[in-house]
């Protein structure tokens, strides 16, 4: 086997799926996904959100973020005020997507808080990251 240099990218790859393996199990029986569960918190933060909106926060096409909420709609998690042909999206999470978005934060502050515990030193050098990547929004 070829000895390969340590990559950040690769370690913090391996890292993030597996973190993402364990919400995903917190999540499954919400109904939600790591996906879905991003969906409605960002739905609920901006009451009214556009589905460009919605899909550039996300960092997925516009198409995918219309059928991700079709499917938290199906589940009355969301709400479209406007949903017809031509009309700007009102999207607004429902009373039942409020619900089960306060089990999921639950949920994910109690997995933080023990996956942290076993990697501080990893939880600390991620702090910030979400809000600024290091500066490579938008680079390739």
């Amino acid at each position: 086997m070829p000895d390969r240099p340590f990559s950040p990218v690769i370690s913090l790859l391996t890292v993030a799926a597996v973190w993402d393996g364990h919400l995903g199990a917190q999540l499954r029986d919400l109904g939600l996904t790591t996906r879905k569960y991003a969906l409605l918190a960002h739905v609920e933060a901006t009451p009214g959100i556009s589905f460009s909106e919605l899909a550039r926060r996300s960092q997925i096409t516009v198409q995918s973020a219309h059928a991700a909420v079709q499917t938290l709609v199906a589940d009355g998690l969301v709400a479209d005020g406007n949903a017809h042909a031509g009309a700007a999206s009102d999207l607004r999470v429902t009373e039942r997507g409020s619900e089960v978005l306060r089990d999921a934060e639950q949920r994910l502050a109690a997995l933080d808080a023990r996956l942290s515990g076993a990697a501080p030193d990893l939880a600390a050098a991620l702090k910030g990251l979400h809000e600024d990547p290091i500066g490579l929004a938008g680079q390739k």
